[in-house]
């Protein structure tokens, strides 16, 4: 008999998050899922790893159906839920760890901002393949536990994609899956491979105070930038309508040739001479 499979799942909206609760219903469908999520609404937290976080974890249970989960809230970041689950909650590495289902897409140039690709990351980083699944909402929607968001059709991919990684979907340099689910999507909704856009997705608005050492919080709006690559994850998500499936790499290396970038560096840097003062005069 085939041993089931160990499933991390975590997310950046918080352990009530509904989307949470949605991906763990599914998942439970292909193996024993332990949910260890922050204690509290962490989006935007990247990878990070705040040493003023107090990584205290509680023993929880979550009503999900007719199930009750025992489920752990932990005081950090994303990241950090995922590390001392690692560490301390599972005897050993669970065969995949998934993140999500986030309020609000995942897309372009700042997904390194997300808690929700940053704890993929890091699950990633300790060798564990990793899933990272996100549903397209208004951004009205995106710091809330809205119960008029359907996680339905996300809660499908995310079982459907986490089933491939599961049953031995490897490939070099895929680290993680990030997927992306549109709004209004269904189970039925086409998937299709796109690369991370370069674009900027979210745009930083200016705050408005009347002195700057009045607190404030950074606003934001949404882009879709006209110029956008037709084969990235923006466009497949907000043109084609279809379900964005990105492999992402923990090597941020540029694909460059590394040894012509080198040549055209030495080149340069024998033009110039440093003279005994420490300016850079030509050559």
């Amino acid at each position: 008999m085939t041993e089931k499979k160990q499933i991390l799942l975590t997310n950046d909206d918080g352990i009530r998050s509904p989307g949470l609760w949605s991906a763990a219903r599914a998942l439970s469908e292909l193996g024993f899922v332990t949910v260890a999520a922050p204690e509290a609404q962490s989006s935007g937290a990247g990878r990070s790893m705040p040493p003023g976080s107090p990584g205290v974890i509680r023993e929880e249970w979550a009503q999900v159906g007719e199930r009750r989960w025992k489920v752990y809230a932990i005081g950090g970041t994303p990241a950090q839920a995922v590390e001392l689950a690692l560490l301390e909650l599972l005897e050993d590495a669970p065969d995949l760890v998934v993140a999500g289902i986030n309020y609000g897409e995942n897309v372009g140039s700042g997904v390194t901002v997300s808690g929700t690709i940053g704890a993929a990351l890091e699950g990633a980083a300790h060798g564990i393949p990793a899933l990272a699944i996100s549903l397209q909402t208004e951004s009205r929607y995106n710091l809330t536990y809205s119960e008029e968001i359907d996680f339905d059709a996300a809660a499908y991919f995310s079982a459907y994609f986490a089933d491939k990684m599961l049953t031995g979907l490897s490939w070099p340099d895929l680290d993680l899956l990030k997927v992306e689910v549109p709004a209004g999507a269904t189970p039925k909704t086409p998937w299709k491979l796109a690369r991370l856009s370069r674009t900027r997705y979210y745009v930083p608005q200016r705050p408005e105070r009347q002195r700057l050492d009045l607190p404030t919080q950074l606003g934001y709006s949404t882009v879709l930038d006209p110029n956008i690559e037709t084969d990235s994850d923006v466009y497949v998500l907000r043109v084609e309508r279809k379900v964005a499936v990105t492999p992402l790499s923990l090597d941020l290396t540029s694909r460059l040739d590394l040894q012509r970038l080198e040549q055209v560096m030495r080149k340069e840097s024998q033009k110039k001479t440093l003279s005994p003062d420490g300016k850079i005069t030509a050559g």
